[in-house]
């Protein structure tokens, strides 16, 4: 269900990661330490002189690093990562290729060391009625909504709910909100550009097989949509009760994460574009 909310021009949606960016993809298995340093540093379009420079290791000492003609150290290998910009699930396999344990861990939502991230995640979907609210995780799969997002899962078929549903499954599917979008085209666009821009910098599968079965999708040919407001938010626009209702969407993460649980969520916040959206959200909370 996101929506960007920054405008840009629209090209023609991909339907995987293409070959050369699969060739650019980080392992997705543990492998030898210096074969995956590479692939991340290529990943990032970072060369050895930039990035010798942002970590202060001297070109020479990260060439042999690269080539398996010297063994980082922990300190070495996290710093590095850091400097990529590599996800915490992705540092934990560095670590291990380069022989060390792992350095984070992922706890359940549920254990009592994330009360105070439940309780944080309570604070903002609660306090952000009547507008909904939700909590993904990487792969887009809802963790945690307010009672409000039910203006929109009201609306799909429940099998797609099982486990929480699939942000991105959910707006596309044609048993889904699909066939109550009004800019169908657009909101196809974003959502597949922005899966293919994760599936493609992650090497997850996950991702890739969520970006292949929504490309797959039956959907019309995309149409130009009217600019309603002047390129400042693509808004998301679908039908309910008779009136067309209109979102745009704000995302954030927990700041300095280091659990992987943690790491891995999104909170999606949704805004009502115009005052008959807001309208029928006070109505609806009034009603659940």
């Amino acid at each position: 269900m996101s929506t960007a909310t920054i405008a840009a021009p629209r090209t023609t949606v991909p339907t995987a990661p293409s070959p050369a960016q699969l060739k650019k993809q980080p392992p997705t298995e543990s492998g030898e330490f210096g074969a995956m340093l590479r692939a991340w540093r290529r990943t990032r379009s970072v060369s050895q002189l930039d990035l010798s420079s942002a970590s202060g290791v001297s070109t020479r000492h990260l060439s042999f690093m690269e080539t398996g003609r010297a063994k980082p150290s922990r300190d070495m290998v996290l710093r590095l990562a850091d400097e990529l910009q590599v996800p915490l699930r992705d540092r934990n396999k560095l670590l291990v290729a380069a022989g060390y344990a792992p350095e984070f861990k992922a706890r359940p939502l549920a254990s009592p060391e994330m009360a105070a991230v439940r309780r944080a995640i309570d604070v903002v979907l609660t306090g952000h009625l009547p507008y909904p609210a939700l909590m993904h995780d990487q792969h887009s799969n809802i963790i945690e909504a307010n009672k409000t997002v039910g203006i929109f899962t009201d609306l799909v078929a429940p099998h797609l709910l099982a486990g929480g549903g699939n942000t991105v499954r959910l707006t596309l599917h044609p048993e889904g909100l699909a066939p109550h979008l009004v800019n169908h085209g657009e909101a196809r666009d974003r959502l597949l550009r922005a899966l293919s821009r994760r599936a493609a910098a992650s090497g997850d599968p996950e991702l890739t097989a969520l970006l292949k079965e929504c490309v797959a999708y039956p959907h019309p040919e995309p149409e130009p949509e009217p600019d309603l407001y002047a390129g400042v938010v693509l808004p998301f626009r679908f039908r309910r009760d008779g009136q067309v209702l209109t979102f745009f969407s704000c995302t954030a993460v927990f700041g300095s994460a280091a659990d992987l649980t943690l790491a891995d969520m999104q909170l999606e916040t949704f805004f009502p574009a115009d005052e008959v959206t807001g309208e029928a959200l006070r109505e609806y909370a009034a009603r659940i």
